[in-house]
């Protein structure tokens, strides 16, 4: 989540894992994310945590010119050192599987944020010296007013093994290694393999760019999109291997869709 404030392109995050809990506070602008799920939208003033090991994107309402976020990343190690020297107690009822959580800003909240700015050398750049005692004045001030983010953050499992078809089914659009999809379904790479052989009778990739190719075409044709806004949203890196792989697939270039209107 990093990469937004780098990100020159108010599109697609590139960067769609997740790998820590990531609390971010809107300072301007607007920025919608979608998990596999649903969609989140948070705007100026209000703040949320992106819970870890989750595949996420993102898109900008505004250029990124108008838009200015607040990023503090939680890392596991720091989480069990926090957890050791205050010995918070967790709750029973705070986990959810979605993959953000809105928190309700408070005054304490908006007080922290504010005394961040003398700390900052740089966008998105906290001054190494303060970051760690930082990020625990902000844990404190999020544990005492909701409590039940106790679950989410120390919780240190990681994936068990899932459904792999309505894992795959709901997240292929994802720009990710094979070796990250296994590790959500909490599988070994050879394991997650050998299940999806058994599932699809295809091998992960080939089942990807086909999946990939079928969704572009009901957008295009259906939905009336144009190839340059969905490609990175179904996973290509870039429009000229859209476009490569789409003619290969269908005979035809993507353009021709939307040219035939």
């Amino acid at each position: 989540m990093r990469d937004i404030a780098k990100d020159k392109q108010s599109s697609i995050l590139k960067e769609q894992f997740i790998p820590d809990h990531v609390f971010f506070y809107i300072i301007k602008g607007e920025i919608s994310f979608f998990d596999g799920n649903r969609r989140y939208t948070f705007k100026a003033g209000e703040c949320g945590m992106a819970q870890r090991n989750r595949l996420a994107k993102y898109i900008l309402s505004d250029s990124i010119e108008e838009f200015e976020p607040i990023i503090v990343c939680f890392e596991e190690a720091f989480l069990q050192q926090f957890e050791k020297k205050h010995k918070k107690l967790k709750t029973t009822t705070g986990k959810t599987n979605d993959g953000f959580v809105k928190i309700q800003t408070t005054e304490l909240i908006h007080s922290f944020i504010h005394s961040l700015k003398p700390y900052y050398k740089d966008v998105m750049q906290l001054d190494e010296a303060f970051e760690e005692l930082k990020s625990e004045e902000l844990l404190l001030i999020l544990l005492r007013d909701q409590p039940k983010l106790a679950d989410i953050l120390f919780d240190y499992s990681i994936p068990e093994k899932i459904n792999l078809e309505a894992f795959m089914n709901r997240n292929f659009m994802f720009n990710v290694s094979i070796q990250r999809f296994a590790y959500m379904t909490g599988r070994s790479l050879s394991a997650f393999k050998r299940d999806f052989k058994k599932i699809y009778n295809e091998t992960p990739n080939r089942w990807l760019i086909q999946k990939r190719l079928q969704e572009a075409y009901l957008l295009l044709d259906t939905k009336k999109r144009k190839p340059s806004d969905i490609y990175l949203e179904l996973g290509f890196e870039t429009l000229a291997h859209f476009s490569y792989a789409f003619k290969k697939r269908f005979g035809h270039a993507p353009s021709k869709l939307t040219e035939s209107r």
